[in-house]
């Protein structure tokens, strides 16, 4: 990414594009934080006000001496900024890192959109004629004796030291996640991949730029959504099995043998940190895991296995060691645990479970196999009509959302406002103040801590 041209602008179309950083800027993994990756494959801050700089210049190349005086330019540039960066913000969650290219095209998109399609014109001439200047200075470049390390991007590992990126390895990654799936290209995703590194990135972001550039490619081809999930499958593989000591890294040709010692591992470390009942390590654990079918694994779309990674798989301390087959046996083994042949049952159950054909409910796939195995979605209440069955219904809300369950109150019985109130010879204030009490409940006790609480209030 080039610095800002600081030539005057002799040409309508020479417009600089750069929205980036300062070249001299280092690399700072702060959260909340957006970075922008240079063509050098530095990284320097994301910083608004060099997209106002930029958006300027290209008003002042295309309206002459009089932008910079005019209000309605500032007052464009400054709203077309905030949207930019609005938009950013959404796409990356509030931290991360995008590339300079990114900016400049949303910078393009922005132009276009307001109506300034001399601007935008201008903006992409511009960008053209430097593009194939740093084309003809690589050429000549290449002439040159350099280091052939210079260029060498380097990931940080988790004990801080640096090693080169294996493109190798993310290349193999790339291609296996496409292998089978029609219409999609491990190239395209590879090659924005690239524009998405910088030297000095860690595993996590090297694994969330793999998943987010191969997501962008959804809108071209719904088939990309499969790709998605097998990246994501892949980081999750590596998450779960490094967690509890088996190895680094599985393929999915691996996951056929590796299943079985994996699912021992699991049940007894989940089992250690509480997590697991008990009695599932009393299953016949041979002949359950011989039942595991690994390549279903390749069957999730992009959405629905991130919303189990995210909510539904059991995890310590953020890191989620449950791989979908493991989650969807240990929800058929607690659903088996009093059937009288409980291993065929659990087959049973993990097969349907497994193939999509049926899914239960999410407190049963939150809670079935675990300590406290509650399995019903929902719990419909009357309320009384006096304070202590007031209080006490509020408090069995906050104990059943605590284990994900859904409620629904009737507050028919509780006297209207005004309603003479025999104890203090006072009147009633409805119950608007008591709904307020459920309301502020339901927010501060979420369901198992996976997702908000939900209350729904009857009246007739």
């Amino acid at each position: 990414m080039e610095t800002i041209d600081q030539e005057t602008m002799k040409e309508k179309t020479h417009i600089p594009p750069h929205t980036g950083g300062d070249a001299n800027s280092t690399t700072n993994n702060k959260p909340g934080q957006i970075r922008v990756i240079r063509r050098n494959g530095k990284v320097a801050a994301y910083e608004a006000s060099k997209i106002e700089v930029a958006m300027t210049k290209a008003f002042l190349a295309v309206e002459g001496d009089q932008a910079p005086a005019s209000d309605r330019i500032h007052s464009l540039v400054r709203q077309l900024t905030q949207q930019i960066t609005e938009a950013f913000t959404r796409r990356l969650s509030g931290s991360g890192t995008i590339h300079i290219e990114d900016i400049q095209d949303q910078v393009e998109l922005a132009l276009m959109r307001s109506g300034e399609q001399k601007v935008a014109r201008a903006y992409v001439l511009y960008r053209e004629e430097h593009r194939r200047a740093r084309e003809n200075a690589s050429i000549f470049s290449d002439l040159k004796v350099t280091n052939p390390d210079a260029n060498v991007l380097h990931i940080t590992l988790d004990n801080g030291q640096r090693t080169p990126i294996n493109m190798p390895h993310i290349r193999k990654t790339i291609e296996d996640a496409c292998q089978g799936i029609s219409d999609v290209n491990a190239e395209l995703i590879l090659k924005d991949l690239q524009r998405n590194l910088f030297d000095g990135l860690t595993i996590k972001d090297l694994r969330k730029a793999m998943v987010m550039c191969a997501r962008t490619f959804i809108e071209r081809d719904p088939n990309y959504t499969y790709v998605t999930a097998r990246i994501l499958l892949d980081e999750l593989r590596a998450e779960a099995l490094s967690f509890l000591g088996i190895q680094e890294q599985a393929s999915v040709a691996e996951m056929s043998k590796v299943y079985p010692l994996y699912f021992k591992q699991f049940l007894r470390k989940g089992i250690e940190l509480e997590l697991l009942n008990p009695e599932l390590e009393k299953f016949d654990l041979d002949k359950i895991t011989n039942a595991f079918l690994a390549e279903r694994d390749q069957q999730f779309t992009y959405l629905g296995l991130q919303t189990l990674y995210d909510r539904y798989f059991i995890h310590s301390d953020e890191i989620r060691f449950e791989l979908p087959q493991a989650f969807f046996m240990r929800v058929a083994m607690g659903l088996a645990l009093e059937e009288e042949n409980r291993e065929e049952k659990a087959i049973e159950f993990y097969r349907l479970l497994s193939s999509f054909d049926y899914m239960s409910s999410t407190p049963t796939l939150f809670n079935s196999g675990t300590l406290r195995s509650q399995l019903s979605s929902c719990y419909l209440t009357t309320i009384p009509d006096n304070l202590d069955g007031i209080y006490s219904a509020i408090k069995d809300n906050a104990l059943l959302q605590k284990f994900a369950g859904g409620l629904g109150n009737d507050w028919t019985p509780v006297r209207a406002m005004g309603a003479h109130i025999k104890g203090t010879n006072g009147k009633s204030q409805g119950v608007v103040p008591f709904l307020n009490v459920a309301d502020a409940t339901a927010i501060a006790v979420n369901q198992g801590g996976k997702r908000k609480g939900a209350v729904c209030a009857y009246l007739e």
